[in-house]
């Protein structure tokens, strides 16, 4: 599975770093401000055929497809351009995203960004991974104040933005730096790797969180709902941390509303 995946997305960060390069032919809007192009639809199709063509019982949850999902001991969580907007204003914080869950658990993650060749790579039980050389640890800060945190803000941030800056807010009053790269995977990934010290983001979908999801626990990190209950990349909120300022995030998060 392992040289699969990997081969997987390589393949795709092909595509994907090609497309960078050009001008996007096709743009379409989902919403006011949620985009998506051909090049997030030929990448979909590639990676979903690909999966399929291989293991035919398995299902796919992918962002772009509309079709009912099947019942399967394997499901493929697929974010096949994360940074749609990144990449249309050719920002390089773009990436492919791949979870693989097995019997209710994400078994294994990956999270390429091609312009970067960074390839972030974890299995469950076995730690996670960039590029196959370094082995990731979340960071060891332990004060808010020493910290830099990530986020992003909802589609729904023209009409709801006032609630939204009152949390950005309060860690731009606490930290050293709120950084926002406007995708979900990539903040994850760095949360791993001890870049971020933390992320924390409303509203995000399954294909958003599942592989980072598992980036970051195998590198010794800790994840949760806004409210610190158990997560699960259903679930529409979520606070990554190093674990040592987890508690911080979450009281931050709950009084930036009081």
């Amino acid at each position: 599975m392992e040289t699969f995946l990997k081969t997987l997305i390589k393949q795709a960060g092909e595509i994907l770093r090609e497309a960078f390069y050009k001008k996007t032919s096709q743009i379409k809007h989902k919403g006011n401000i949620d985009l998506v192009t051909d090049t997030d639809i030929k990448l979909e199709k590639f990676i979903t055929d690909t999966i399929l063509h291989r293991f035919p019982d398995d299902a796919v949850i992918a962002e772009e497809n509309h079709f009912e999902i099947k019942e399967a001991k394997r499901k493929w969580i697929i974010d096949p351009l994360d940074g749609t907007t990144n990449f249309v204003h050719r920002f390089p914080f773009v990436n492919i995203s791949i979870g693989v869950e097995e019997d209710e658990q994400m078994k294994y993650a990956a999270v390429f960004n091609p312009i970067f060749n960074e390839l972030f790579y974890a299995e469950k039980g076995k730690g996670a991974f960039l590029n196959d050389k370094i082995k990731l640890a979340v960071s060891e800060t332990n004060k808010i104040s020493n910290c830099i945190v990530a986020t992003g803000f909802p589609y729904d941030r023209w009409q709801r933005g006032d609630y939204y800056i009152k949390e950005f807010l309060a860690f731009t009053k606490t930290t050293q730096g709120v950084r926002r790269t406007g995708s979900a995977a990539i903040d994850l990934c760095y949360v791993a790797a001890g870049r971020f010290d933390g992320f924390f983001e409303r509203k995000l979908k399954p294909w958003d969180m599942a592989a980072g999801s598992l980036i970051v626990s195998e590198a010794g990190g800790k994840i949760s709902k806004y409210n610190g209950d158990k997560w699960h990349y259903t679930n529409d909120t979520i606070v990554a941390s190093n674990g040592k300022i987890h508690s911080k995030m979450i009281e931050l998060i709950q009084n930036a509303h009081n």
